[in-house]
């Protein structure tokens, strides 16, 4: 008898250190964290039609690293991060570019991304993860543009997920 009272007592006493015990506390891959900027490209005569560039070069702004899915390819749309330290992007986007003995051909336009920052609570696994607010885009003017126009494809666009592209640029 004195057996099952200790056994009852020991059975107590790890349940109520069990009840304080958390699962681990690991952040899904499926969660959704800081999203990126989606941008696609359309042709500026049809403009339904989307159209690639070609030897498309994306790189940051004062970085000397070209992001590693865009450099130098062909495509109709860019996934893109946005700084989360600040409340501005630029990005240099380099339509047919080519580099021979240190000269660079194509064409560059920087596009310049402003925006408010607001941080949102995901959970406690994964902790907060950074929205963009009130995001506008601008294409710096030059004296060769190859992109032409934009178009936000929200009033007041807000950037909080990756499902739908965010602008369109036409070319």
């Amino acid at each position: 008898m004195k057996h099952y009272k200790i056994l009852a007592i020991l059975f107590g006493i790890t349940t109520i250190f069990s009840l304080g015990c958390e699962p681990d506390d690991i952040c899904p891959e499926s969660t959704a964290t800081t999203p990126n900027l989606i941008i696609q490209f359309y042709d500026l005569s049809i403009q339904e039609n989307k159209k690639n560039v070609f030897g498309l070069k994306v790189q940051g702004v004062d970085n000397d690293t070209p992001l590693t899915n865009y450099n130098v390819v062909s495509v109709n749309e860019i996934i893109i991060p946005l700084k989360t330290n600040s409340n501005s992007t630029q990005y240099s986007l380099h339509k047919e570019y080519t580099n021979i003995n240190d000269v660079i051909g194509g064409n560059e336009d920087i596009i310049t991304i402003n925006y408010v920052t607001e941080q949102v609570y995901v959970s406690r696994a994964c902790g907060y993860k950074t929205i963009f607010k009130n995001v506008t885009l601008t294409i710096n003017s030059d004296t060769d543009n190859w992109i032409q126009s934009k178009e936000s494809l929200n009033d007041n666009q807000s950037v909080e997920d990756e499902t739908a592209a965010h602008f369109k640029l036409f070319h």
